[in-house]
């Protein structure tokens, strides 16, 4: 029974310590040793930095984009009620 016992923690300690040296290795794992040691995220590459400055840009002028939808839309409000005020006073008869 003492050499089952050893074979198994052998065989535990074999294939835990294997799987927590590829989870250590992995993005994850330098996520969580990241977190543990209090850092807030791995630096960026070139790469993802850019790309997140473009994503940023982008955000931007949507924002913008959307901006100029809303004036849009309240010089179309104003002109139907232009056309709405002039056929109101093409239907009424002329003043005395």
């Amino acid at each position: 029974m003492g050499d089952d016992v050893v074979g198994l923690v052998a065989v535990v300690l074999l294939f835990g310590g294997g799987t927590l040296f590829l989870i250590s290795m992995s993005p994850i794992g330098k996520a969580l040793a990241a977190k543990i040691l209090g850092r807030r995220s791995l630096p960026p590459d070139d790469e993802a930095a850019d790309e997140i400055k473009e994503l940023r840009r982008e955000v931007e002028e949507l924002r913008q984009a959307g901006e100029h939808v809303a004036e849009l839309g309240e010089r179309v409000d104003f002109l139907e009620r232009l056309v709405a005020q002039q056929r109101e006073a093409q239907r009424l008869p002329p003043a005395r």
